[in-house]
């Protein structure tokens, strides 16, 4: 009876787990279209960008202080980047836990691309985050060594053809990012109870096919034009 009970709480525990996984991983995929909006007004040239750049610093003035909002935002991304990875991490140890002998075959014939590579392209995602809050917030690196001030410009300079390896670490991550985000909604859907019928299935699978390409690839035609000279100073 003990070991009943010990293995019904295990298993509301780990429910709680991927339910916090799921919900954190909305969140995340809300706040990546609206970023994406937002970095396409790239195209709308160099006032427009800048207008957005500093209109995110001024959005809740004056009850907000200057900057304030997106404060509110970056702690709460903070806590759901704690969540998701934390769960995520929780979830691995138990999967492992679980198995007494290693599997003589692997099992994954059925299993997808996206789904194998969800944990290194998890952990490569966390990288490449770091890297991008340098890059474009915390630290404001410009890798051709020219000013950080003008965000237009700064985001330019990133993907200028002299520096052409940072485009490349950008769309890499953005193909993680792809194979993350496509079986991370079909998963999030399975964990909220939406795939319980094979049509209910499908368009779980479909609706992370078209988010991974949407998001991935909004992000991608940044980098993408201004190597190819479409966006320039």
């Amino acid at each position: 009876m003990a070991t009943l009970v010990t293995g019904s709480k295990s298993t509301r525990s780990t429910i709680a787990l991927k339910m916090l996984m799921a919900v954190s991983g909305l969140i995340f995929i809300g706040f990546l279209l609206a970023h994406m909006y937002g970095n396409l007004k790239v195209f709308a040239g160099h006032d427009a960008f800048n207008t957005y750049a500093e209109h995110l610093r001024t959005i809740g003035e004056p009850m907000l202080p200057h900057a304030g909002l997106l404060w509110i935002i970056r702690v709460g991304l903070i806590a759901a980047l704690v969540v998701h990875v934390a769960s995520a991490i929780a979830l691995t140890r138990r999967a492992h836990s679980a198995r007494s002998t290693k599997y003589v075959v692997k099992k994954n014939k059925g299993s997808s691309l996206s789904s194998r590579t969800m944990r290194w392209g998890g952990l490569a995602l966390f990288l490449f985050i770091i890297w991008h809050l340098l890059n474009f917030t915390i630290g404001k690196i410009n890798p051709t060594g020219g000013a950080t001030h003008d965000p237009y410009n700064l985001l330019v300079d990133t993907f200028d053809p002299s520096v052409w390896y940072i485009s490349v670490i950008y769309l890499l991550a953005l193909v993680a990012l792809g194979f993350h985000l496509h079986h991370g909604v079909w998963s999030a859907c399975q964990t909220l109870g939406f795939t319980n019928a094979a049509s209910s299935r499908a368009r779980a699978k479909d609706a992370g096919l078209v988010v991974a390409i949407v998001i991935a690839g909004g992000f991608a035609l940044i980098p993408l034009s201004v190597l190819f000279g479409i966006v320039t100073k």
